[in-house]
């Protein structure tokens, strides 16, 4: 028995008995869905997102925080997209465009989610290398040890077992939001923050610039909607359970960008505050917090890099080889043995056997990998979700299930907003502001 029908089975069983039971049943049928949408977006909150985070805190203080609503609100439509299109098609993002648009198209956007994808996963194993050298661990033991565990995880278990195992990885993000409060910030100011946007003038300054599209592309990121399409897809989630499903996405989303929030809090309130403006990475910045926000906070700050490191390490892979065997046609999903899906394990096993032997190389200067990891996720998005909502807006593909009026106006906001802030990155760094 597949597991779309042994899902399909349980739901309606769960269905049956809202109308005795009200809601006890109606948060039982979220929790039988629950996974997907909530793992992509606290996934999304890596090494590379917890620098970005970090030095946007350290560098501009509270300035960034109104970035977080529009962002969150661009993160929640995307990611819905994503995940109706994988409940209503029962096929991943790639396989669509593929289909829709032609082999040369698709391809191409292989080709940009692989270089993308390689420099996040490099960054992933930076975090966890940076984050236990805290402790006095060696890189060249805790990165070869880590890739072997990640590569272990994926390749011996299902897809239920690692689901499990994501979840739970998910739930340790609550050490940043304990983080921020022992750094005891000024909540006025960072609310008052969150909702007042800086001066125009200061905006189109190129640091500034480069920042926002490092926050939007670590928080909307290109591989997260073939994550996610694909893993709902996996999970069996169909349109008659879509609508509980989607609660998954929303709730993951909320949760990751406020984990997001409370970083930038404490690095404004600490780093920020006490001059400390330049961090080389995640790690520094821990490292930072211990003597202005205590030793509790740097523990957690540390604990959290490495859970989100590590987390991340595996799903980046998993993604790219999702987005490129569906991409070609080949087999792929982590029910599958090794010998049904060839191409899956091994391009999964490259990736993490080159991100771990590029992060060894001595000298490596990672913070310019990580940020510049992060820019290119805000480059390539666009494309991403361009193709997107061709997709979402094709009744003939989606049914009933096509885009909103209101959903189409926030869609493509994003998109115009994120090449606008990309040109205007290029037009500052022309003028040298």
């Amino acid at each position: 028995m597949s597991i779309r029908t042994r899902l399909t089975g349980r739901l309606q069983t769960l269905a049956a008995t809202i109308g005795s039971r009200g809601w006890r049943a109606r948060v039982a049928m979220v929790l039988a869905v629950i996974g997907p949408g909530f793992i992509t977006a606290n996934v999304d909150n890596d090494a590379g997102g917890v620098f970005t985070y970090s030095q946007a805190g350290a560098q501009f203080g509270y300035t960034r925080l109104w970035t977080m609503i529009p962002i969150t609100l661009a993160l929640v439509v995307v990611q819905e997209m994503a995940s109706r299109m994988g409940a209503v098609t029962g096929k991943g993002l790639s396989d669509l465009i593929r289909e829709e648009f032609g082999f040369r198209l698709t391809f191409i956007v292989m080709v940009a989610l692989v270089v993308t994808n390689f420099g996040n996963i490099v960054a992933e194993f930076a975090g966890i290398a940076s984050s236990l050298e805290l402790f006095g661990i060696s890189k060249y033991v805790v990165v070869p040890t880590s890739a072997v565990i990640v590569w272990l995880l994926v390749v011996r278990g299902t897809y239920n077992s690692i689901e499990k195992i994501f979840l739970t990885a998910s739930a340790f993000y609550i050490c940043y939001i304990i983080a921020g409060f022992l750094a005891h910030p000024d909540w006025r100011a960072a609310a008052f923050a969150t909702v007042t946007r800086p001066e125009a003038a200061r905006i189109r300054n190129y640091g500034y610039l480069m920042m926002v599209i490092a926050l939007v592309g670590t928080t909307i990121a290109p591989w997260m909607q073939f994550y996610l399409q694909a893993s709902v897809v996996e999970k069996g989630v169909g349109p008659q359970q879509y609508r509980a499903s989607r609660w998954d996405v929303v709730l993951g989303c909320i949760f990751t960008d406020i984990v997001a929030w409370f970083i930038i809090v404490s690095c404004a309130a600490t780093l920020y505050a006490n001059g400390r403006h330049d961090i080389s990475s995640a790690a520094d910045a821990a490292q930072a917090l211990r003597p202005l926000a205590g030793e509790n906070a740097y523990l957690l700050f540390a604990a959290g890099l490495f859970n989100a490191s590590l987390f991340a390490a595996s799903i980046l892979p998993i993604s790219t080889a999702y987005a490129v065997c569906e991409g070609l046609g080949f087999e792929s999903g982590l029910d599958k043995r090794f010998d049904e899906a060839p191409v899956f394990y091994w391009l999964y096993t490259l990736l993490i056997v080159l991100g771990a032997a590029v992060l060894l190389i001595p000298k490596l200067p990672l913070v310019h990998v990580s940020v510049l990891s992060q820019v290119a996720n805000g480059i390539v998005l666009p494309l991403v979700l361009v193709f997107m909502l061709l997709l979402t807006n094709d009744r003939e593909l989606m049914g009933e299930f096509v885009n909103s009026r209101r959903y189409n106006v926030i869609a493509w906001a994003t998109v115009i907003a994120t090449i606008a802030l990309t040109l205007g990155l290029i037009v500052a760094q022309l003028t040298g502001r």
